[in-house]
């Protein structure tokens, strides 16, 4: 049994942690997998390269309206795949190098599988021999990320499927592909995919796509989604089965009764899951809530003193600029006990990289609602902003919220080209409480360039008049 002063577990943001800062310590880092975690190896960088790709594939389609012809003449999908990951996987591999043997790491120690809680900060590793070792140690940082859900369907795991974990490494274009979910991942990769040609079918237990949107968002992405690919609503899939010629067979409960379909390969991406019962917590004394999540404090320290948990094993956001910004917490709480900081989750934004992009912060209107909160609405399309009319978008649109008696803005809601980018001064107004008429009014905005989109939805808000 060896021990030490700090134990982190996991190597996506986990890994941030442990700098200069810590070269008096003796530390031990745990990682089952692969160097970097979700984000770099399976998740948000991978897939936005794809996205990229998809995006100049989808490009000659709309080229027309231009008074452009251009033809897509083909996909050479094993060179795309290769290209994203001859960047990718030399990235996680130097990570495991740079730990295991840089001079810079010698007061830590790397194990190479996976962690149990068998006791009160008592940690058991087996290595992927299945050779265990016992550590210790004073603090602990949980940063072990999720998992793809796996939905009790009768006869999948027989069937075979991929995941997001996988579907980025097939060996070849499927012809017809099955996208179970509805979320944004199913709907990321319903655009790569259709985008690359294949015949995509997204198959949807609910009545809209992305319904955590709100829910004009949500309606208006789900009519330009069935404009692209075979959206089935209202589905729920009960049964897989592969047949002879190699295809799979789902059967599926909707309105009408019962659907069948025939797909050469299956996605499945109904969502995901905190890893945090395959490190069994409770040994150390961890709570863990109903949905499986590591319970925090704002510090991010768990109930048990010197235990911090960070990112998807505890957040409900499951974003990486949110683990990243834990990861910056922690690290100071470790560094700096007598004078610990908060994490703010006040105005955490996310974006969802498909066609078209929606990025959102803040409250949705019905959350407002719910929470009998008072404010006002505007709204501003991209097809009335002059770089709209250049683009020739006429779906894209921005929605705010705000106090009607401050200006200040309590959610904002984009759905179209770079969004994602588009959102930005909105989310650092919320952040610096910055109200909508100064926000407005108190700065140049670039002629006629994308961002009058937001000054135009600012302007739109009907606010009490400033005295």
């Amino acid at each position: 049994m060896t021990h030490y002063d700090l134990v982190v577990i996991g190597t996506g943001s986990g890994n941030s942690i442990v700098n200069h800062r810590f070269a008096d310590w003796k530390v031990a880092i745990v990682e089952r997998g692969v160097f970097g975690g979700t984000c770099l190896n399976k998740g948000c960088i991978p897939t936005k390269m794809f996205v990229h790709t998809a995006d100049v594939a989808a490009t000659p389609a709309g080229s027309s309206r231009y008074g452009v012809d251009e033809e897509l003449l083909g996909i050479r999908w094993p060179e795309i795949r290769d290209r994203i990951f001859g960047r990718i996987d030399p990235i996680a591999a130097a990570g495991s190098e740079y730990r295991h043997h840089n001079p810079d790491n010698a007061n830590v120690t790397v194990y190479d599988g996976t962690g149990r809680f068998t006791g009160v900060k008592e940690l058991t590793v087996e290595d992927h021999d299945g050779v265990t070792s016992v550590i210790t140690a004073d603090r602990f940082v949980l940063a072990a990320g999720s998992r793809p859900v796996i939905p009790p369907i009768v006869g999948l795991e027989e069937t075979g499927y991929h995941t997001s974990d996988t579907i980025m490494r097939l060996e070849e274009l499927p012809r017809r592909l099955a996208i179970l979910g509805s979320g944004f991942v199913a709907a990321e990769f319903a655009h790569v995919f259709s985008s690359f040609g294949v015949e995509v079918t997204l198959i949807a237990r609910s009545k809209v796509m992305l319904r955590g949107e709100d829910a004009e968002i949500a309606s208006q992405f789900t009519e330009i989604a069935r404009g692209k690919y075979d959206v089935l609503l209202e589905h729920e899939t009960i049964r897989a089965t592969r047949l002879e010629d190699g295809s799979i067979r789902l059967w599926m409960l909707c309105p009408d009764g019962k659907e069948e379909l025939i797909v050469d390969d299956l996605l499945v991406a109904v969502g995901r899951t905190p890893n945090a019962d395959q490190l069994n917590p409770q040994a150390t004394g961890v709570e863990v809530d109903r949905e499986g999540r590591v319970v925090v404090d704002e510090y991010q320290q768990t109930a048990v003193d010197g235990i911090y948990a960070l990112g998807d094993l505890t957040s409900p956001y499951q974003l990486k600029h949110v683990a990243n910004h834990e990861a910056r917490v922690v690290k100071h709480n470790l560094l700096e006990p007598d004078h610990r900081i908060k994490s703010d989750h006040r105005f955490v934004p996310h974006a969802v990289f498909t066609s078209p992009q929606i990025a959102s912060v803040g409250l949705t209107e019905a959350e407002a609602e719910a929470q009998g909160v008072n404010f006002v609405v505007s709204r501003q399309k991209y097809a009335d902003i002059a770089y709209g009319w250049a683009m020739e978008d006429t779906t894209g649109f921005a929605k705010l919220l705000a106090d009607p008696e401050t200006g200040q803005l309590l959610g904002a809601h984009i759905m179209g080209p770079q969004a994602s980018t588009v959102i930005q001064p909105l989310i650092q107004a919320m952040s610096f409480g910055l109200n909508a008429h100064d926000m407005a009014r108190g700065q140049y905005w670039i002629h006629p360039a994308m961002p009058e989109l937001i000054e135009n939805a600012l302007l739109n808000l009907p606010l009490k008049p400033q005295e």
